[in-house]
Parts: C-alpha cells; sequence; structure tokens
C-alpha cells in the first residue's frame, strides 16, 4: 500500500490516534475510552461481563433476549455502579413493553434494539436520555433505523454469531456509511460481525465505521454466562465449522421471523437436524427433542445442543476476562494503526 493511498483511507476523517490512543465519534459521543461496545447476547452476556467491558474503557450492554424481568434485574444488580447499556430483540419486547421502562429506570448508556421495528421504543429511549443503538442487516433496515431517530446503527455482517440475514460486513458497513454520511451525517455507525481482535477493528474503522460491536470473542470471555462444555467446543472450532440454520429456534419454540436464521456451531444436534426442520416441528418429536435439548443446553453438553458462534470462533484461542480480550483488541489496531502512518510518512 503506498503513500498516496493512504492518504485517501476514509478511516483519516474520524479517527484520533492523539498520544496513541484510537479516538473516534464513537469514543467522543458515549464518553468511553475505546471505540467497543459489548454485544447484548441473550443469557450470556449478563452484568459481569457488561461490567467488565466498561470498565475496561469499553460499553458493556446486558443481554435482555427474550424478556426475562428477573434475570434483567439480577444482572444489572451484577453490574453494580458501571455504566452499562442494554439490548432487547424488539419483536419479543413487543409482547412485554413494560421490561423497557424496568431498564430505562436503571439509567442505561444505552438501549440497542434488534430484529424488529424501532419505532415503538425510539422516542422512550431518546427521552430519558439513553443513546438509540439499532441494530440493522440491510440498507433498507438502516433507513429504517435513521427513520426512527437512531443515534447509532450497527450494520451486522451475516459471519455473526447468533440471529442475522444475508449479508456481509465487509460490504454492507462501507455501504450503510456513504448512505449515513448523505442521509444522517451525525448518525453514528458501528460495524458487527467477524469482529474479534484488532485487525477486525482497524478494518471496521477503515471501512467507515465509528467502531465495532463484538460478539463471539466477549462470549469467550470468563464473565461470559456461558457453560464451560460450550466454552471448550469454541476453542477447538475453526470459521468453517459454523451455520446458519433455523433448529435452534425450532427447538426452543421461538418464532422468529421468517427473515432470520441463527449462526451456530456444527455440534452433532444442529447436523442431525438441519435441513430436516419439518420432522423436527412434528409434535411428538419436538416434545422430545425439546427436552433433550434443554438439559443438554443447561448441562453445557454442546454436542447435544446449539452453541451461538460466529464465524470469527476461529480467532478464539483462549477464554480470556474480557478486559484483557479488549485491552487486546486494542494494542492490535493500535499497532496497525501505527504501521499505516509510517507507510504514509515515507
Amino acid at each position: 500500500m503506498n503513500a498516496k493511498l493512504l492518504t485517501c483511507l476514509p478511516y483519516v476523517n474520524h479517527v484520533d490516534r492523539a498520544e496513541g490512543a484510537v479516538q473516534t465519534r464513537l469514543t467522543k459521543r458515549l464518553g468511553i475510552e475505546h471505540p467497543i461496545i459489548s454485544a447484548p447476547m441473550g443469557t450470556a452476556a449478563g452484568g459481569r461481563l457488561a461490567a467488565a467491558v466498561s470498565s475496561a474503557g469499553g460499553l458493556g450492554l446486558i443481554g435482555g433476549g427474550y424478556g426475562d424481568a428477573e434475570w434483567l434485574e439480577r444482572e444489572f444488580e451484577a453490574a453494580g455502579h458501571a455504566r452499562v447499556g442494554c439490548g432487547f430483540i424488539s419483536w419479543s419486547l413487543a409482547q412485554k413493553p413494560q421490561l423497557l421502562d424496568m431498564v430505562l429506570a436503571h439509567e442505561p448508556a444505552a438501549v440497542m434494539l434488534s430484529f424488529g421495528e424501532v419505532a415503538p421504543f425510539g422516542q422512550r429511549v431518546k427521552a430519558v436520555g439513553a443513546m438509540l443503538v439499532c441494530q440493522v442487516q440491510t440498507l433498507a433496515m438502516a433507513r429504517e433505523a435513521v427513520a426512527a431517530g437512531a443515534d447509532v446503527v450497527v450494520a451486522q455482517g451475516a459471519e455473526a454469531g447468533g440471529h442475522g440475514v444475508e449479508r456481509a460486513t465487509f460490504t454492507l458497513v462501507p455501504e450503510i456509511a456513504d448512505y449515513l454520511s448523505g442521509a444522517a451525517p451525525d448518525t453514528l455507525l458501528v460495524a458487527a460481525g467477524g469482529v474479534a481482535d484488532g485487525r477486525g477493528l482497524a478494518a471496521a474503522l477503515m471501512l467507515g465505521a465509528d467502531g465495532v460491536l463484538v460478539g463471539t470473542r466477549f462470549w469467550a470471555s470468563t464473565e461470559a454466562l456461558v457453560p464451560p462444555g460450550f466454552h471448550t467446543a469454541a476453542v477447538a472450532a475453526d470459521g468453517d465449522s459454523t451455520l446458519r440454520t433455523t433448529v435452534v429456534d425450532i427447538v426452543r419454540r421461538y418464532g422468529w421471523p421468517a427473515a432470520f436464521t441463527a449462526r451456530v456451531l456444527k455440534t452433532r444436534f444442529a447436523m442431525d437436524w438441519h435441513g430436516r426442520e419439518s420432522a423436527l416441528a412434528e409434535p411428538a418429536t419436538l416434545e422430545h427433542e425439546e427436552a433433550r435439548f434443554a438439559n443438554a443446553f443447561k448441562a453445557g453438553y454442546a454436542d447435544e445442543a446449539c452453541v451461538f458462534a460466529g464465524e470469527a470462533v476461529g480467532l478464539v484461542r483462549d477464554i480470556a476476562p474480557a478486559g484483557e480480550i479488549l485491552g487486546r483488541m486494542v494494542r492490535e489496531a493500535e499497532n496497525l494503526f501505527g504501521k499505516a502512518s509510517g507507510m504514509r510518512s515515507t
């Protein structure tokens, strides 16, 4: 890469490397040290994980998931006095809208809404001074998020673990960046899907994002509420070891909108039923498999359950404290930007 090309890269317009730190519009707007947000992974992203990420200079989000009020209260208590936020599955929140008021009473720094309409909840979030973060998977969804008043748009590529659609991070992020630059220049952009180290952070900023949302790598942390057996399976896996499927939602009887599938590890359970979804949905079979799946999930028997993980699982080589993971990511990105700066000056 030559010096002339480096001067044209988009990151130079929104990344400030003063004193070696990677500062962006996201860090300034959220009042955080590093442009990293932990994903609000349902049941896995509890208060300890969110607090650990926030304490390390990012922003941690508690996973509201399908809306368990008792669990949410417990995890906000576990976060202590840390400045954290919360994320919801929007179509599920619509069935329990009172949970949003409960979370807003905790004065979250941000509320993230994904996989459904934003409009019914957006203004309530903004009215209490929290940042409205909307995760999207297509350009059309980004337009809807902007219309609903999103402060931050998270462009999630299909590489991500858990639920998503089809677009890839590498093309979705710059396309939405271009759209926002004209339609809503004050709206921040965060990249999600496949980001697990400093290379992913640096690449996201190069593509025009103001920061990253990290799921799988923080899922593989000591603070995450994940059974040891699942962590063992993740460390042994590579990026080829995942697939997108609806099996995990059928067996849990969750009525996800048809556009969304989930990325999970290719466990024995997932591979036994992927492609045979109609057979799994037969009432007698489903009743039997549901009980077996629930027991395996609770016990952490990875092969007998579905393990949510993105393609970035191939970059997970250990289970480490979240603060250490974040620190590694930042140092790697700073080193890459330092090298790029040196090349530009030659």
